[in-house]
């Protein structure tokens, strides 16, 4: 059976995965995934429908934004579980038809029949239901026009990278009735027959305005949660004892982790984008919570191998477990792969405290080295005049955001290099799990500002937004105008939803790489090039050149 899908960056020959995915995902994920997303959108359909008649169901929300989540490169990898999705699928389905319809009788309104995804039925096994994935997945869609699916593509994948970040905020208790609206007014858009350019175009900005709002509740969740971050010195090297190694994003699960194995004698270490939880008063407290270890999500199947303990992985960027650990990682939340035990929605992490228990842990102390985390808008903005004074000094002439999804590119040395070669009088923002490719080498500081500023989790772009927009207002300028340029790295469909709220928010002339998105064909670069200035990455040299109006060679 063949596939397509080009959601992410590692699309295969830069153009889409054909035979498996290069994540992982194999045909039958594929196209139970692709019917995933047809079912949400038949249940959007109605729940939209309903909600412009003033009636919501938060079960029916939740369902669609985890539905979009799972769906997520290197979320779900597990056919059984899908299966399972999509039988609920159709039970939530016809509750929202339910809902739409008793909204229309309160309202003396006669509902609408509505067709396409609305009326599917789920197949009785599961080849049928791989069959109907195929049937409403890309490659249909494509023959009729490139350019559209494309746009369709890009709009769905802002909606399912937003969905990840509402459900992040939903957990620690931050949800707004008009964000699950806009979700199912979006899937809504994407089931209905010959949009046009236009109107793909304005969706994708509308994707970008609710990334930004579901940014910001996802921002006031974690702190309301666990404070303000602190710029916090990270150890980076192991200390003695038993461990368990936490992975993904997810803040509430470490939180119950930890409170779970406190006592314990078992030494939590953080990996990929769980490292900037250190700068969390509510989770630092934990003196058990020791340090980072290991680096960005591509490396874990040398990391996990070498790690002494038991492996969590909280949300997206699982890869294929090697037999060497396979007993003893552990997939929580919405994450899962064939074979791997998963700890369910109690939070019950016994499993894993006892696969830690039982395994060697690190034998000795490793010489300290630490990496220092913690510059979230709060912390910045606290030092916004030092800051300020600097920049109209001369002491700092350009800040540059280099941030970004990690992956296995070759192209991605170009982030390091390019860190590297950033001038002396300059501050590098970062941010998501690109920063591992340079968070390691030593910057300095200008004035007692740290040169390198990290900013936290690919979660934690409105940081970068808030920074931004400040510093605009101090300066009595547009972000645009301001000494700052964006150099951004993706991989998957968070850093396409992040993309489409910087576009929202008229930010031009970003660098994106290491190559452009397979969905994104030639027209619609030609647009987004016309109306955003954006650019593909060249060489470290020539961007640094072209941004600071030097020669290359200086640059170099």
């Amino acid at each position: 059976m063949s596939m397509f899908c080009y959601q992410c960056e590692e699309t295969a020959k830069g153009t889409g995965c054909t035979v498996a995915g290069v994540c992982g995902k194999d045909p039958t994920t594929a196209a139970l995934q692709d019917l995933l997303v047809h079912a949400a959108k038949g249940i959007s359909m109605y729940a939209h429908r309903a909600a412009l008649l003033g009636a919501r169901d938060r079960e029916i929300d939740l369902f669609v934004v985890e539905a979009l989540f799972s769906t997520v490169t290197n979320v779900d990898f597990d056919p059984q579980r899908l299966r399972r999705w999509l039988v609920e699928a159709a039970t939530v389905r016809d509750r929202a038809k339910r809902l739409y319809e008793d909204a229309c009788r309160a309202a003396d309104k006669t509902p609408e029949a509505l067709a396409g995804p609305a009326a599917w039925q789920p197949a009785d096994d599961l080849l049928d239901l791989v069959s109907q994935g195929v049937r409403v997945g890309i490659a249909g869609r494509k023959q009729n026009s490139d350019d559209l699916t494309g746009l369709q593509e890009l709009v769905l994948y802002g909606l399912k990278g937003t969905a990840a970040y509402a459900d992040h905020a939903q957990v620690l208790g931050q949800e707004d009735p008009e964000v699950y609206a806009a979700f199912h007014a979006g899937l809504d858009f994407l089931a209905r027959d010959n949009p046009t350019v236009d109107e793909l175009l304005g969706w994708a900005m509308k994707v970008g305005e609710l990334n930004l709002k579901v940014m910001a509740l996802l921002d006031a969740a974690n702190t309301g949660a666990y404070g303000h971050p602190e710029p916090t010195a990270v150890r980076v090297t192991p200390v003695k004892g038993k461990a368990i190694l936490v992975s993904g994003h997810d803040l509430k699960d470490l939180e119950e982790l930890l409170e779970q194995t406190e006592g314990k004698g078992v030494n939590i270490y953080t990996h990929g984008e769980m490292l900037p939880a250190h700068a969390y008063p509510g989770l630092k407290k934990y003196k058990h919570l020791v340090g980072n270890y290991g680096g960005a999500w591509q490396d874990q199947r040398q990391e996990f191998d070498a790690f002494p303990g038991a492996i969590l992985m909280t949300t997206n960027c699982i890869q294929q477990p090697k037999a060497s650990y396979q007993d003893r990682i552990f997939t929580t939340g919405l994450v899962a792969w064939p074979g791997v035990r998963h700890i369910g929605r109690d939070r019950d992490f016994t499993p894993v405290i006892e696969a830690a228990l039982a395994a060697e842990g690190f034998a000795d102390d490793e010489p300290e080295k630490t990496v220092l985390v913690g510059f979230g808008h709060h912390a910045v903005l606290g030092v916004a005049g030092p800051v300020i004074e600097a920049v109209k000094s001369g002491a700092i002439r350009h800040f540059f955001l280099v941030g970004g999804c990690d992956g296995r590119h070759a192209g991605r040395d170009y982030y390091t290099e390019f860190a590297r070669k950033v001038p002396d009088d300059c501050v590098i923002l970062t941010l998501a799990c690109g920063k591992y490719r340079f968070n390691k080498l030593e910057f300095g500081q200008i004035g007692g500002i740290p040169r390198l500023l990290d900013m936290g989790q690919c979660n934690d772009a409105y940081s970068a937004i808030k920074i931004a927009s400040a510093l605009a207002g101090a300066f009595n300028c547009g972000v645009n105008d301001l000494p700052l340029s964006l150099i951004l790295s993706w991989y998957e469909q968070k850093a396409v939803a992040i993309l489409l709220t910087l576009l929202y928010l008229g930010i031009k002339n970003i660098r994106l790489g290491p190559v452009l998105p397979a969905f994104v064909t030639p027209k619609v670069l030609q647009v987004l090039v016309e109306k955003f200035g954006i650019a593909p990455i060249t060489t470290p040299e020539a961007d640094l050149a072209a941004i600071l109006g030097e020669p290359a060679e200086a640059a170099a």
